[in-house]
């Protein structure tokens, strides 16, 4: 079984997150049943963006990043706390041990900035929300060579620019893990086709 961290900050914009569950897990049930997904955060207990409670699978010193095939990272609005949790030490960490071992890490939106924050896009291409020059800004603060795309991928990194990408990046996250044909069959499935 292909495991899927699904890295979550207080203030996670659920749509984001959602994709990633729902097509992991439309695989699991559907597709070639070869995915799972967890949740994992910093405490057990967080808010996403708009306040709604989530109770995640596993905190962060709970998980074992050996376990995981692949890293998936939501954005999430200042205004909820996100870059609290986004930019903590032990969430950064976790981004850093999942780059390590060259592994997928896929991000949406603002799930880019702790990307670049833990410094393993330093001199790399990357996108992050492109209708504030605010986010973009941040991100080549980082030395990140920010692409005006809404998908870009550099190695086993996946940023891209807003919401309207989240779709298209986990049905990319999932070919990454399986092939193009299960995808293909996968957004059938969900229709998408």
């Amino acid at each position: 079984m292909k495991k899927v961290l699904l890295l979550l900050a207080d203030g996670f914009e659920i749509f984001e997150a959602s994709v990633f569950i729902d097509v992991i897990g439309w695989n699991l049930l559907e597709g070639d049943k070869s995915t799972q997904l967890f949740t994992c955060a910093l405490k057990k207990e967080i808010k996403s963006s708009f306040n709604q409670r989530f109770i995640v699978d596993f905190t962060i010193e709970e998980v074992n990043i050996e376990d995981y095939v692949a890293l998936a990272i939501p954005g999430g609005f200042e205004d909820y706390g996100f870059y609290i949790d986004a930019y903590h030490p032990d969430f950064l960490d976790v981004i850093r041990k999942f780059e390590n071992q060259q592994k997928t890490i896929a991000s949406i939106c603002t799930g880019a900035l702790p990307v670049a924050e833990s410094n393993i896009l330093k001199n790399r291409n990357g996108t992050t929300y492109n209708l504030n020059p605010k986010r973009q800004n941040a991100l080549r603060d980082k030395l990140v060579n920010v692409l005006n795309q809404p998908i870009v991928e550099d190695g086993n990194i996946i940023t891209s620019w807003n919401p309207s990408t989240a779709m298209d990046v986990a049905f990319l996250l999932l070919e990454k893990l399986t092939n193009k044909e299960n995808t293909n069959n996968v957004k059938r499935l969900m229709g998408f086709n």
